[in-house]
């Protein structure tokens, strides 16, 4: 309808040795199998306890996870098997769809990483007012708007891709399809285009980074002079937190802020925050929180016991069976 005559893109991946593909691969591999089992293991680590779904922390990430999860596999799946097949395509509608997926999931990302922010402010600097704040019902209208504002930032991104016609050069010099590349490839003017992703892409990314600086300096000038052990175990959550937005943004950051080079650099940063990242924020979160680990460990006794083999259960129903027939003939 947009006048495209192009029906898939050519991915050339990344164009070094066949052992550094390789390397890559098994990295994406670890990466994106970490990614799965980690953050299904927090959800259900928050969902099984019923005093850490109603914490808005744990429910927030548990959220988080989800997003991870699915940011990951936005290209992960296709990464891996182009690099066995050392390079691949992408249908048309599988490239739009790719990029709805990356800004739809990035971008609920963003907004959830500043609502957290928000919560550990509101838990720092108004503890009294806390959970009258941050009650449940707030949490998951809060997290929906989080959900909506995704959905619509990358909506927009469509609506413009869908008005550019592709009839030309097919070739993507990327593992992924990512607007600042596929709009290049349009056989019109994309001046207009241009700006209206930038002020979009401007109008989710400025506003989140701005609240989540606004939110740390005041949580940071509260913590001064205020060292005790309470503090220290907030400023450790906090510290958790400030990790993932870091890992998160300055890979964003690198890709998208400076002008495009289409480096193998560029491509390894692209990689980060698509796939290292969502594997990282699991144990970042597990292995620094207590209450998480202590969850855990509640988790795998309970596994431990649904999973029981067969014999051992006969054994123990036997066991008690005889007991009980003792008890009754005394």
């Amino acid at each position: 309808m947009n006048g495209s005559t192009i029906t898939e893109f050519i991915l050339l991946g990344f164009s070094c040795s066949r052992t550094a593909q390789l390397f890559i691969f098994a990295l994406v591999s670890a990466c994106y199998t970490t990614i799965l089992l980690g953050n299904v293991l927090i959800m259900l680590t928050v969902w099984s306890e019923p005093q850490l779904f109603q914490c808005p922390m744990y429910f927030f990430l548990a959220s988080l996870s989800l997003i991870d999860m699915s940011l990951g596999s936005v290209a992960a799946p296709k990464l891996v098997t182009d690099l066995l097949n050392n390079g691949g395509t992408i249908s048309y509608v599988g490239c739009i769809a790719q990029i709805f997926g990356l800004h739809l999931f990035a971008g609920a990302e963003m907004f959830l990483l500043t609502l957290m922010a928000y919560d550990r402010y509101v838990a720092i600097c108004h503890p009294l007012r806390y959970t009258t704040i941050m009650n449940q019902q707030c949490c998951f209208r809060l997290l929906m708007l989080c959900w909506i504002g995704a959905f619509i930032h990358s909506t927009f991104h469509m609506v413009v891709l869908a008005q550019l016609p592709f009839c030309g050069p097919n070739m993507l010099n990327n593992f992924f399809c990512d607007i600042p590349q596929v709009i290049k490839l349009a056989c019109s003017d994309i001046y207009v285009a241009e700006i209206l992703i930038l002020f979009n892409d401007s109008l989710v990314t400025l506003p989140c980074f701005l609240s989540l600086l606004v939110s740390y300096v005041t949580i940071l000038a509260t913590f001064c002079g205020r060292f005790g052990k309470s503090s220290r175990k907030t400023l450790s959550t906090c510290s958790s937190h400030l990790t993932v937005v870091g890992l998160f943004y300055m890979p964003i950051v690198f890709v998208y802020i400076k002008p495009s080079s289409h480096s193998q650099l560029e491509k390894m940063a692209s990689v980060f925050y698509m796939v290292v990242t969502p594997a990282l924020n699991p144990l970042i979160y597990s292995l620094r929180n207590q209450e998480m680990k202590g969850a855990i460990g509640k988790l795998k006794r309970k596994c431990k016991l649904f999973l029981l083999p067969s014999g051992d259960q006969m054994c123990e129903i036997s066991f008690s069976y005889q007991r009980h027939c003792c008890a009754y003939e005394c």
